[in-house]
């Protein structure tokens, strides 16, 4: 069979799942796909757009695979809009040529509306839309801040897009005013008493708040704009922001003579096939039998339907649940079902809860009986397990299942529950009876359901639910720290702690089996060095570390070290500039900047550390423990003290943060930031805890992480005091060193927790397990037993006499280490096994 050819007009998230989904059929060669994106960025995570605002890095937006690597039946031609469709030659034209195609699928999305005010296309209007709409807005904040940092930035729509945008200029270190034309906030998913309540949470955030209100006029006053509202009151604003609903891209299909539904939209019937048997449409442009469906789990359905319809099945879209879970400025809102209580004859149960900031509705049949849908705000944690209850009985009292103080409620529901037929993943259409066979094929962790079935890898709300079915299906994971101790970390660190016990040996005889190995020895001496302030050097503790904190320093590539001092915040002296330099230049070493923000020094042999390290410390120096899991540094921008857009000192409490953690062992490195303003400039949220000022303080994120899989940090609590903010940070750090797996970074740390970041905010906030002084009081005896390392080494002639190349030959280099030049810069040749001592 010959090979077709597909054009997808539209690279988002839905256009990609397309591709993905007509690549992965075992009969897909059968057609080749060139896919035409308007945007210059390959299909990013439009869902998760407002977390590009202050991160401003694209990439992290990036759908896995968006640019079809290694696959030669995938093209793709981004900035590249489509101008028109020929349909009778089947051809579509672009300023680039015309392209022919056997199918054409229109994912060409929708569009923000933009209200006819007078004066909506004035300089300072924008759309929260694209990546590119986020910049426009940024730029247009940091000039309005410039010339007044108390400017306020409007937005028009007081959805779930308006709120995710006056959050993003909140962030930006605006004022924001929300406009509203119904008397509610979010009038598509909540109804008056959630609106009651989500207004008053947000509006104790600072945010101005207009319901059934509009904008009648814009005009720009030179250096902004003033917005005159529906009451003829008048607002001055550095920018605009206009959020108020979406319309589909619809005008490639009326321009081609395609039928169109009556409120917009390309016209289709189930099977997506427009009134063109060529052409089909897909996610938000597609009028599925006149409705268009503005979420992204449709969207995907139509993907999958029309892949279908391509390879010559008969697959109809299935429906769609209009079901959303949301954190809107840190308020948690969702909806399901029938949540307006439309259904005839349908009943209301009720939980309103003003002072503890909760509301809570369920809709049930006339009889009762069967759940038809519900709204939740400020505490959607039932969410998971109601949104798939809808049409079926009701597990227990009604009452009692939204209570928020009701001990019956979490007992009586669970996903043991859920029928099998239950959605458990909507955006994916995965149901409960499809995880259960995938756990009875072997699938034993969240990460297997995953990978075998989707669940839970597009908005992520189904993943605590995924969780609990492998307990509820009797999975049972290992704990095992490894073969020779039958516990987890985290119950040895309790061992550790209640018993006394400061050895390995005494450990493994007491509480394990054998004698150890890579894996264990390791971890227990992490595990002592945090429960104490005993060098790790001491004893038979200095038998345990791995190489690198066998030394207090990194090995490189040709079997040399690092030797990186502590800079507090970046913060450095000219005199201690000069002593680094001097150090350099006497043994050779190349130096390279940080991305933390201290200066690397490289090349330097075993038996040189001592001397080095000697000169460092009586300049008044220490180690940056650059080695070691544990902080490494605390990252700053310069703050109130120079910077204009500043809003606190950022330096200082850099400085006073790196200096109380550091020494802090704990079961992976730890990376902090602080930034002076919501501009970022020190890339907080990229950092296991991220510190961003605030007008009023502070705000304080964590559980952020570079490496193989990025992860942005996520708000705790926002607008702290120092001291208010120092200790949350002490229970947080002193929480994941107690519980935490071994290796275990901060954010998957946090996505394990059942309950992950709400439950985090109930320990560290709310001190739900009452350890919170105790958390304080460890933090406390770690910072009055701080001393640095490498002066405890000096100080000691047995921990020096492990610094020498060769044992018998003391003063010997060693052969195998070789330094060479790549463009002017020094760099390691290999040209032996490098001599690097078993820490065994």
């Amino acid at each position: 069979m010959s090979t077709r050819s597909v054009a997808v007009i539209g690279h988002g998230m839905v256009g990609h799942r397309f591709v993905e989904a007509l690549r992965a059929r075992d009969v897909a060669d059968e057609w080749r796909v060139l896919v035409f994106g308007e945007e210059a960025d390959a299909a990013y995570d439009r869902v998760g757009l407002s977390s590009y605002v202050g991160n401003w890095d694209r990439t992290e937006l990036a759908l896995a695979g968006n640019d079809y690597p290694g696959d030669d039946l995938v093209e793709s031609r981004l900035g590249t809009p489509v101008r028109s469709i020929d349909r009778h030659g089947r051809r579509i034209v672009t300023d680039d040529g015309e392209f022919g195609y056997d199918a054409l699928v229109l994912a060409t999305g929708s569009y923000a509306f933009v209200p006819p005010v007078p004066g909506h296309d004035l300089p300072g209007c924008h759309v929260y839309r694209t990546l590119d709409d986020l910049d426009a807005i940024r730029i247009d904040a940091e000039r309005s801040l410039a010339g007044d940092p108390d400017a306020v930035g409007i937005v028009v729509g007081g959805g779930l897009l308006g709120l995710e945008a006056a959050n993003a200029l909140r962030s930006l270190g605006m004022k924001a005013h929300v406009v509203e034309v119904n008397p509610r906030l979010m009038p598509q998913q909540i109804d008056e008493g959630g609106g009651e309540h989500l207004a008053r949470m947000i509006g104790a955030l600072g945010i101005d708040i207009s319901l059934s209100s509009g904008t009648t006029s814009i005009e720009s006053t030179g250096s902004g704009l003033r917005v005159t509202l529906k009451d003829e009151s008048a607002v001055d604003a550095g920018l605009l922001v206009f959020a108020a609903g979406v319309r589909p891209r619809d005008e490639l299909a009326r321009d081609a003579g395609l039928d169109l539904a009556e409120r917009g939209g390309v016209l289709t019937d189930i099977t997506c096939v427009t009134s063109d048997p060529n052409i089909y449409a897909i996610g938000e442009v597609a009028a599925i039998e006149g409705r268009c469906y503005g979420l992204v789990g449709p969207g995907y359905a139509t993907a999958e339907v029309v892949v279908d319809q391509l390879l010559g099945g008969d697959a109809g879209f299935p429906g769609a649940d209009m079901s959303t879970k949301l954190k809107l400025l840190g308020v948690d809102v969702a909806s399901f079902g029938d949540a307006m209580g439309t259904t005839p004859g349908a009943l209301d149960v009720v939980v309103s809860d003003p002072i503890g900031g909760t509301y809570a509705k369920l809709v049930l049949s006339d009889d009762a009986q069967t759940l038809l849908g519900g709204i939740l705000v400020g505490d959607a944690s039932s969410y998971g397990v109601l949104r798939p209850l809808v049409g079926s009985s009701l597990p227990g009292d009604p009452v009692a299942l939204i209570s928020p103080n009701s001990a019956s409620g979490g007992a009586q529901i669970g996903v043991g529950a859920l029928p099998d037929e239950a959605q458990i993943c909507s955006c994916n259409d995965v149901s409960k009876a499809t995880l259960c066979s995938a756990i009875a094929d072997g699938a034993c962790t969240v990460a297997d359901l995953k990978g075998c079935t989707n669940a839970g890898t597009s908005c992520g709300s189904c993943v605590p639910l995924l969780s609990q079915l492998l307990t509820a299906e009797g999975v049972e994971v290992s704990k095992a720290l490894c073969e020779h101790f039958s516990q987890s970390r985290a119950e040895l660190f309790e061992i550790i702690q209640a018993s006394g016990i400061r050895t390995f040996s005494e450990l493994i005889e007491r509480y394990g089996n054998g004698t150890g190995c890579d894996l264990c020895k390791p971890t227990v001496a992490s595990i002592l060095a945090s429960t104490s302030s005993d060098h790790i050097l001491d004893g038979e503790q200095a038998s345990l570390q791995d190489s690198n904190d066998h030394f207090l320093a990194n090995i490189q590539r040709n079997g040399t070290y690092s030797v990186v001092p502590r800079v507090p915040g970046g913060d450095i002296t000219a005199e201690q500039l000069i002593l680094i330099g001097e150090i350099a230049r006497d043994f050779g070493l190349y130096t390279k900047i940080t991305g933390g923000q201290r200066i690397d020094m490289f090349g330097a042999t075993v038996d040189q550390l001592p001397e080095i390290w000697r000169r460092l410390v009586e300049g008044g120096m220490e180690s940056g423990q650059a080695y070691g899991k544990s902080l490494r540094t605390v990252k700053s921008c310069v703050g109130s003290d120079w910077c204009r857009y500043g809003q606190q000192d950022s330096v200082q409490m850099a400085i006073d943060l790196e200096l109380r953690y550091r020494g802090l062992r704990s079961p992976h490195k730890i990376k902090m930031a602080v930034s002076g303003c919501a501009r970022e400039c020190a890339e907080a949220r990229g950092k296991d805890v991220g510190v961003i000022a605030t007008e009023s303080g502070w705000n304080l994120y964590v559980g952020g992480n570079g490496g193989m899989t990025p992860k942005h940090a996520q708000l705790l609590a926002s607008d702290l005091d120092s001291g208010t903010l120092i200790r949350y940070v002490d229970r947080f750090l002193m929480y994941y060193i107690r519980t935490a797996d071994r290796l275990q970074r901060t954010a998957p740390w946090v996505e394990a927790l059942d309950g992950g970041l709400d439950h985090l905010r109930e320990v560290i906030i709310d001190d739900s397990l009452g350890l919170a002084a105790e958390f304080e009081e460890s933090m406390s005896q770690h910072v009055s037993g701080y001393s640095c390392e490498w002066k405890g080494v000096l100080a000691d002639p047995d921990k020096l006499a492990r610094f020498v190349s060769f044992v018998n030959a003391p003063e010997s280099p060693d052969p195998t280490v070789e330094f060479g030049e790549k463009q002017g810069r020094k760099v390691p040749v290999l040209i032996g096994t490098p001599t690097v001592r078993s820490t065994r």
